[in-house]
Formats: C-alpha cells, structure tokens, sequence
C-alpha cells in the first residue's frame, strides 16, 4: 500500500485510480495511522477536488490518512458520467479496494452522502463508521425539487455575478453572508494542478441522480451495525432538515446535530464545531 504524501489539501498531488475502463481522479492528505481506517470523501453535486474545503478536510487529516475520492466522468476522472447513486457506489466500493482497502470510514456531503447510503448498502463489510452532512435518504423530502431550486439559484447568479453557492448554500443573514464570503475565497488557496471544471452534462446526470433518489420508496431501518453522525442546517434549501430525521429513522443508531442559522453549507459555515465533532466521532 502507498504511503501517502503528507502535505496539505493546497498542494496534494492529483492521481487516478483505474476502475472498469475509467481512471478515477483522487488526493490524499495525512497519514496513514495503525488504529484508523482512513475517511474515504465524497463530494457534493456539480462539485470537483477542489470544490472541499481547505480548512475542513486538512483538521481532518491530522488525524487519520484522508481520500478526497472523485466521480466517473467529473473534473479529471475519465468514463461516461454515472447517472444513478449505485453505479457511482459500485465504483467508489472498487476504487477503494483498488486503492488496498478493506475498511473505511466515509463521509458524504450531500450528494456524497446518497452515494455513501449505496455503499453502506452494498458493501457494508467495507465501511467502519460514516458521516452524512446536508444529505437525504431515499424518498426524501423535497429531494425531487432541487433542480428548479438550482436553476433559479444559478439565473440569480449570473444577474447578480454571485457565485450560485453561495446562493444555495448559506443564508442570507449577516452571519451567513460572511460565512459565504470567506468560503469562495478559501476556495481559490489551491493555486497550481486544479481539477477540470464539471461540465454542464455532469450537471444534468447528477441532478438526474437525486431526483430518481428521491422519486424512491423510502426504505425501512438499515442492517448496518455501525455508527452514523448526520449533520444538517436548519435553513437548508436544498436538502430540507426534514431529511435529518428520516435519516435518524433509517439508521436507528445514528445521531445528529442540526446547526442554527446555516444552509446547505453547514458544514464549511460552521466548519470547526463540525470537524471537532468529526474527529471526536471518528476517534478510536
């Protein structure tokens, strides 16, 4: 197994991965650590590598060895895009044993956390323990209604040249706005070998994703025996907090945190509580 280069998210060296006839676009930060599987990472909907946060994902590898894990046919990652959450599953679940690992903690940002929700039910010999942060299970409320809201939100943006995320994932008080702010700029730290922007096609498979998600008959409580930590806004547009709950009901030994006056983007507003509680979940 590799050891990994222990430099932070700015400067992480981009490698593939070869999954089927696809090569897979991943970075690792921290180091590998005897007690800890590592965090496997998946990003949220129209997102690339550099779509994380710097200042989420670097406290996080302190700790443990992290994967910042992309998708089939997004930013560098070769392959025709994937259109459903079990395909982008499956690959993710080869990817990792690929990768030399038969144990791993995940977490899901939004989308990332549907196609978490895959894994766990497709491999759940895999995964350890796992963090769903903004994310819904399937038939989950108003999850067949985020591609208007995205549509709208990106009309806003371009009238105004407001970046659409920070429309759709912060809130408009005072404290949201400056958390939006500060987000886009720690977004452009990562300054040489930035992923491929996504594509509009990428765009449309994926909000595909979430609505055939959605459009789901919600599933009875998981088998899966490991913790669960979900995390949510209690302003998200995108994903309503309604889903925090139905989560809870999925997985019967999950906990959650509901954060106050935060959007989409609880998890980069409110990014130290969230990864203090990160760590200390993910603690052995």
């Amino acid at each position: 197994m590799r050891e990994p280069d222990a430099k932070p998210f700015a400067d992480a060296v981009t490698r593939t991965v070869t999954v089927g006839e696809a090569a897979l676009v991943y970075r690792e930060l921290g180091l590998a650590r005897d007690s800890a599987p590592p965090l496997v990472a998946l990003t949220h909907l129209g997102a690339n590598l550099d779509s994380w946060d710097p200042e989420v994902v670097d406290p996080l590898a302190e700790d443990r060895r992290v994967i910042l894990l992309g998708y089939r046919g997004v930013g560098g990652s070769s392959g025709a895009v994937r259109r459903t959450f079990d395909e982008m599953a499956d690959d993710a679940i080869e990817a990792i044993r690929t990768l030399g690992h038969d144990r791993v903690d995940l977490l899901g940002l939004s989308m990332g956390g549907m196609v978490a929700q895959a894994i766990i039910a497709r491999a759940p010999e895999l995964v350890d323990r796992a963090i769903l942060a903004s994310s819904g299970p399937q038939g989950g409320s108003g999850l067949t209604e985020m591609t208007g809201i995205m549509i709208r939100s990106i009309l806003r943006g371009l009238a105004t040249a407001t970046p659409p995320t920070t429309l759709l994932f912060f809130t408009r008080s005072p404290s949201g706005r400056a958390a939006a702010s500060a987000y886009q700029a720690r977004l452009r730290r990562r300054g040489t070998e930035r992923d491929r922007p996504v594509a509009l096609a990428v765009l449309r498979a994926q909000l595909s994703a979430v609505r055939r998600w959605g459009r789901e008959q919600p599933q009875g409580p998981s088998g899966f025996s490991g913790p669960v930590r979900i995390v949510h806004g209690d302003s998200d547009r995108m994903v309503p907090v309604a889903n925090a709950d139905s989560l809870l009901a999925r997985f019967p030994q999950a906990t959650a945190r509901i954060f106050p006056d935060a959007g989409h983007g609880v998890v980069s507003q409110h990014r130290r509580e969230v990864v203090d509680l990160a760590r200390d979940f993910l603690r052995r």
